[in-house]
């Protein structure tokens, strides 16, 4: 009897457990999602550049596709400048080296001279690579 009560609390224990982790790596995704929106403020393209995978596509809400290296070059042209991000929504869903971000928020831009208050509906997909979380796609939709 002592037994099964002892496995009945291991199995307890680890259920916890793992659910404190899943948990932790969801809210480290957010955290890592609103990081990336102040990285695009400020302009910080080495921090960019180290969260997007090598082969990400950023899809945004007009249709426009671009990867990496057109992402940090239209920030530096100055073609497209993030003035500010209010995320109003951000939930995570996680499996196994894959997590799925879906937010929604209002985006202050300015694109090619003309300011911009865009509200979105967004997905993210960060990949676990090499112990490190890679943005590997975005894909925004204009709300009315």
């Amino acid at each position: 009897m002592t037994n099964k009560l002892f496995i009945l609390f291991l199995l307890f224990s680890f259920q916890f457990f793992s659910q404190t982790k899943k948990e932790k790596i969801e809210q480290n995704i957010i955290t890592l999602h609103k990081k990336k929106f102040d990285w695009l403020i400020s302009k910080q393209y080495d921090s960019l550049a180290a969260l997007f995978s090598e082969n990400v596509e950023y899809i945004h809400s007009n249709g426009w596709i671009e990867n990496k290296t057109e992402i940090i070059a239209d920030l530096k042209s100055g073609k497209l400048n993030y003035k500010r991000v209010d995320v109003s929504e951000a939930k995570v869903r996680l499996s196994k080296n894959v997590a799925i971000l879906t937010g929604k928020g209002v985006f202050f831009v300015t694109m090619d001279n003309k300011d911009l208050e865009i509200k979105l509906l967004y997905s993210e997909i960060y990949i676990k690579e090499k112990g490190k979380w890679l943005l590997s796609h975005r894909h925004a939709n204009k709300l009315q």
